[in-house]
């Protein structure tokens, strides 16, 4: 459950004001029964000016709460009501109401999966609480950034703006804005399984609660603790936590988050195989749902009522419902829900025999668990840790400091008392800022410690993400297909003409993991300091022909002519295996981006001290903002052949560092449809050479 509708009612400043006959006809509806009284409320109170002037700030104020409260019962009266508010306040220049009315702008748009559009209106919104210095609208336009981010996926982003929020919070010191925040940051946690600082966030919300000590927060934050113990296996203490939940809800009236509490009691039924129970379950929360406009929390209802179907095997309700949640999740681009929605959509189609529909939806599923794996949010997640470990060492070290000041104040209050001479008080004080200087020392040697292993995990982390994505992208992808195609074929659901109808393709798929995973562990090596250069006598005639032995195959299949200029007594001072790999990955590259009956050409220059290979093609040839990073290591830059043929975009970096470690250049020259020529430097084999050889 998200706490922008938490934050909204604790932010938004509340007033007796007027309103005009568009309020009134949208308070007629009738919108369900959470907060009925509060609602109500503002009815009456809006209704006590509706003959007045629309053009001043009670109005406008009154008309945006509205609109907020209307969120989850009527998501399209918050726009109406947002549009007239920013219309009004534009017409009488009034900042706070023009900056609230983006905010309400903000939240329409992110219902209805419209993350940028709502991070533009969120950014107006921000520029103008700045611009009036109002800390507390800043801090509520702040928490809704970062909750954009989170649903865009990008974590370390909305991390950033949450701790940007926590910081003014605590200057604040608004407690209620201080449990959302801590609570944002443990569910973005639970998000990517790392239960166990998620549940150090949910504590320290537990904490601000008891200060707060308002039941319905309380019962807000063990409804998210109980799904996230649902999610950690520890399912009685999450039927116990949502039962207390549940119970103030229904005391309250509080129909959205009774709703959400109903679904999560129906999904800790579902891992326990209670599947009727968890139906009955999520079948009350799907009646409060109709009073509901809150897609996003539906989506969830809807999965797992489909998944509770299926499992009691009535595949055609589990489709209908699959299929909603599926098509929900597109609609407002819920990246989860479309994972569950294809995963769940694979399984019924499978069971149903429609294997073609069973392999779209299976390609769906793995294309999108991929690109969740492969967030570089990630990373920002880690990165945060090592900030926040730092952070509290920090704190640590200045309260140790302080705490050593204290004592050496305390002998300087000790020497005024008992009167002792100015040349002791002198000493003293000397004595004190000695000390002081040497805890400064300390501190400063501490925190660039600190420094160093934070660079140091960065760099880990950047090899980790980049094998990673290469695994995830460009192996997995292969490999899940081919157990996909060997388990339907091993449990009968293929025929053998089938299966041998994809061989031509499965072999493709396997030459290219096998290139991929020759480059992956040669270039492994090298980030992990074990890859020693041993030069040799070396004959690059021997490799070239080598290479072109290995892949005449691919070039035979694209009619590509492979042409060998370079002369026997081309003899080179280098390590032979690197060099080996450079030359491949440069063939392999010119091959792939040269279409049918082109022609690559292998040659080399003598010059004073070293020997000048080229790699040349009639390829298509790159542009500008493609040679400017297919050498850079910070990424894997990838693009396919002419015949679509895969890459990781690690070869071209590789080949930079093989032939740096032999002590030569690499550069290429390339023109649009007109080819590339890739050249690099390695040294001659020289008399001593040949003598050490």
């Amino acid at each position: 459950m998200i706490y922008i509708l938490k934050a909204f009612k604790n932010q938004i400043p509340k007033a007796s004001h007027r309103i005009g006959v568009l309020l009134i006809f949208l308070l007629s509806v009738n919108v369900g029964l959470a907060q009925l009284s509060y609602r109500d409320s503002l009815q009456i109170e809006i209704s006590k000016f509706q003959h007045s002037t629309k053009e001043n700030t009670e109005y406008i104020d009154l008309m945006l709460e509205l609109g907020l409260e209307q969120r989850y019962f009527n998501l399209d009266s918050l726009k109406l009501l947002s549009d007239e508010g920013l219309k009004l306040s534009e017409k009488i220049n009034y900042a706070n109401g023009m900056a609230n009315a983006y905010l309400g702008l903000g939240t329409f748009y992110s219902d209805k999966g419209k993350y940028d559009e709502s991070l533009n209106n969120l950014q107006k919104a921000l520029e103008i609480s700045i611009k009036e210095q109002d800390d507390t609208l800043r801090l509520t336009i702040l928490s809704n950034i970062g909750t954009q981010y989170d649903y865009k996926g990008d974590y370390d982003l909305a991390l950033r703006e949450f701790l940007k929020c926590m910081e003014l919070a605590e200057d604040l010191d608004d407690q209620k804005m201080l449990s959302v925040i801590n609570e944002n940051i443990a569910n973005l946690y639970v998000t990517q399984k790392d239960f166990d600082e998620g549940m150090f966030y949910y504590e320290k919300v537990k904490k601000i609660n008891e200060k707060i000590g308002d039941p319905v927060i309380i019962a807000e934050t063990m409804s998210n603790m109980a799904s996230t113990y649902a999610d950690m296996g520890k399912l009685e203490l999450a039927m116990f936590t949502i039962n207390s939940a549940i119970k103030t809800f229904e005391e309250n009236r509080i129909t959205d988050w009774l709703a959400y509490a109903y679904q999560v009691k129906g999904k800790v039924y579902l891992k326990q195989q209670k599947n009727k129970w968890a139906l009955y379950w999520y079948a009350q929360s799907e009646l409060l749902h109709g009073q509901l406009d809150d897609l996003r929390e539906e989506i969830q209802l809807l999965t797992g009522i489909a998944e509770a179907q299926l499992n009691l095997g009535n595949d055609s309700i589990s489709k209908i419902y699959a299929q909603q949640a599926y098509d929900f999740s597109k609609k407002i681009d819920v990246i989860s829900g479309i994972e569950e929605g294809a995963k769940l959509l694979y399984k019924i189609n499978k069971n149903n025999g429609d294997y073609k529909k069973a392999l779209e939806f299976h390609e769906i599923f793995k294309e999108v668990s991929g690109k969740i794996s492969r967030k570089e949010s990630q990373k920002g997640l880690t990165m945060l840790k090592t900030k926040i470990d730092y952070e509290r060492q920090k704190e640590q070290l200045i309260e140790e400091n302080e705490k050593a000041l204290a004592k050496q104040k305390n002998y300087v209050y000790t020497t005024l008392i008992i009167l002792v001479i100015f040349l002791f008080i002198t000493l003293l004080v000397k004595r004190n800022a000695k000390i002081q200087k040497k805890l400064n020392k300390a501190l400063i040697r501490k925190q660039e410690d600190l420094e160093r292993k934070e660079k140091y995990l960065h760099d880990v982390n950047q090899t980790k993400n980049k094998l990673f994505s290469i695994i995830g992208h460009d192996l997995r992808g292969p490999i899940g297909a081919f157990q996909g195609l060997i388990k339907l074929f091993k449990e009968g659901e293929m025929s053998k003409e089938e299966f041998i109808g994809f061989v031509p393709k499965l072999k493709s798929d396997i030459d290219n993991i096998a290139f991929t995973l020759n480059n992956l562990l040669s270039w492994g090596q090298t980030q992990m300091n074990g890859a020693m250069t041993k030069p040799g006598v070396t004959s690059i005639e021997s490799i070239v022909n080598e290479n072109i032995a290995l892949l005449s195959e691919v070039a035979n299949n694209k009619s590509i002519k492979l042409i060998n200029r370079i002369e026997s007594q081309t003899l080179t001072w280098c390590d032979s295996d690197q060099i080996d790999i450079v030359i491949r990955n440069l063939m392999s590259n010119a091959i792939k981006f040269t279409p049918d009956n082109g022609i690559v050409t292998i040659g080399a220059v003598e010059k004073t001290k070293q020997w000048e290979i080229y790699v040349r093609d009639n390829g298509v040839g790159m542009n500008e903002e493609t040679l400017s990073k297919i050498f850079k290591q910070s990424g894997t830059h990838s693009t396919y052949g002419t015949n679509d043929e895969k890459g990781t975009g690690l070869g071209l970096s590789l080949c930079k560092e093989m032939v740096e470690k032999n002590h030569g250049i690499i550069w290429v020259d390339s023109a649009i449809n007109k080819g590339s020529s890739f050249y690099f430097t390695i040294p001659k084999a020289q008399k001593e050479y040949k003598k050490t050889a």
